[in-house]
């Protein structure tokens, strides 16, 4: 298998530079996700609109970007992994144009939604091609730069809103949201450059077109060898076959089979793969980071930072801060190992949690301005984001693109990322409510509760995959009970 010897070989540069071209689509995702934070104190100004349509403008990305995710595994299976990411940027590109022009609420909302469909594509798409074109050894780390592209791009997003505030009050907005149609389209050109992943040819019985790649992205021929033909014995070829091109068998190719396999009739290994990788993704944005990202301004200002100007540095620094330590966890993944980082990363986020809430509860509570609770809101945020960062953030999207068969990989991961998605909009859509009905500080005792459970999820149902080959997951999800029978 990939395990063994492959643990401590060095990174591959060819696939490591096909990753990061593949990571791109995620850091104009991340710019748009940090950028609307800050554009829509602009817009309801400009549009005088209310709360509830705030929320359905932050959320409704997310609700479209939940289709788009279930899109992306059957296009993915049917065009290949690097068209599709071309057909995300293509999609992006055109919703960054509607929001950039955007003359009313209603053609925002639309642009909104059509950059959502894109981000799903994105969302799905970029940690499957970078895991199924690195090396056991390396997953870790080349799975997770979508994630350090998210973060980059969120990061940038903040800073837009900084740069373009000095603006006009119709061009700023305008300007923080449209810019991102630029590197869209770039990407759409620059990913044709890129190789198509080896395991989908394979799938495809392009054995010759596969063989070529895999000696790119391996440092030697007996590890191109030896990982080709794992895969072909996953996908049912003979592995001794020397043909370019091969009939693969297609019991589970369609899109009914696939499907079929994942939730109506799946193994025992592939259901505890199917709780693994949704649970996960679930309990990623269920723990409130949304609330953060999106809506810092209205935390830091009622924790007491009451200027615009510092209101966005402040969120500069959240951005700063989550690209710091998803940096680190994305170096440190392959030898700490999945479970242990989140671990750290959960037990982190409930004390953080638990101190943000109690901090703005005193404030709300208080009838003067208390300058250690703004000060310990601020230190309980910012460690929120750290601990977020870095282990369920990162790993959510390494574990789900690596813990599925081949063959069903495309639609486990979309699936995974749908709910990914849902959760997402959830609490953006709902997170102004939610602080309405039980208070600001009750909103973040919830989350806190919430992360608590995800300890235990961790705990009983996500084993370790660290070191280990894509096509020994089955084995690992293979309960003592289920050799047995």
């Amino acid at each position: 298998m990939e395990s063994g010897d492959s643990q401590h070989k060095k990174l591959n540069k060819y696939a490591c530079a096909c990753a990061i071209v593949g990571s791109m689509i995620s850091i104009i995702f991340g710019y748009d996700t940090g950028v609307m934070s800050g554009a829509m104190i602009f817009i309801k100004e400009e549009f005088t609109i209310k709360e509830s349509q705030l929320e359905i403008l932050a959320g409704i990305l997310n609700l479209c970007a939940l289709v788009g995710s279930l899109c992306a595994g059957r296009t993915s299976d049917y065009l290949g992994r690097r068209y599709t990411i071309v057909v995300a940027s293509v999609i992006f590109m055109l919703g960054s144009i509607l929001m950039g022009w955007a003359p009313t609420y209603g053609v925002l909302l639309a642009g909104r939604c059509t950059a959502g469909v894109g981000v799903g594509f994105a969302l799905m798409i970029a940690p499957v091609y970078a895991a199924e074109i690195s090396s056991a050894n390396t997953r870790g780390l080349l799975s997770s730069l979508p994630e350090i592209g998210l973060s980059s791009g969120i990061l940038l997003g903040y800073i837009s809103n900084s740069l373009f505030a000095n603006l006009s009050l119709k061009l700023g907005w305008r300007m923080m949201l449209g810019i991102a149609a630029i590197p869209s389209l770039f990407l759409a050109i620059g990913v044709l450059w890129m190789p198509e992943s080896p395991r989908w040819l394979i799938m495809q019985g392009r054995l010759g077109e596969a063989k070529k790649i895999m000696y790119k992205v391996c440092d030697d021929g007996e590890e191109a060898e030896q990982r080709l033909k794992v895969i072909k014995k996953a996908a049912g070829i003979d592995e001794d076959c020397k043909s370019d091109v091969v009939e693969v068998p297609r019991k589970a190719q369609g899109e009914i089979g696939v499907w079929k396999e994942l939730l109506i009739r799946p193994t025992p290994q592939v259901r505890r793969m199917l709780i693994a990788g949704v649970g996960i993704h679930f309990f990623e944005h269920a723990t409130g980071v949304e609330a953060v990202i999106l809506y810092g301004p209205r935390i830091f200002k009622k924790a007491g930072v009451l200027v615009r100007k510092k209101l966005l540095l402040a969120q500069v620094g959240v951005g700063l801060t989550k690209l710091i330590f998803i940096t680190i966890s994305t170096f440190i993944m392959d030898k700490v190992g999945r479970r242990k980082l989140l671990f750290i990363s959960l037990a982190g986020m409930v004390v953080s949690l638990m101190g943000i809430g109690t901090c703005l509860t005193v404030v709300e509570h208080s009838e003067t301005k208390l300058l250690w609770a703004l000060v310990m809101s601020l230190i309980f945020v910012y460690m929120f984001i750290m601990f977020f960062n870095v282990g369920i953030c990162p790993v959510c999207w390494v574990y789900s693109s690596e813990i599925f068969p081949t063959k069903l990989r495309a639609a486990g991961a979309s699936l995974s990322v749908a709910v990914n998605r849902l959760m997402n909009a959830t609490v953006s859509m709902s997170f102004l409510s939610l602080s309405k009905a039980i208070t600001l500080g009750g909103s973040f005792f919830l989350f806190g509760s919430v992360a608590v459970v995800a300890l235990i999820f961790v705990y009983f149902c996500l084993p370790e995959t660290k070191g280990r080959g894509l096509e020994d997951m089955e084995e690992i999800f293979t309960k003592k009970k289920d050799t047995n029978k």
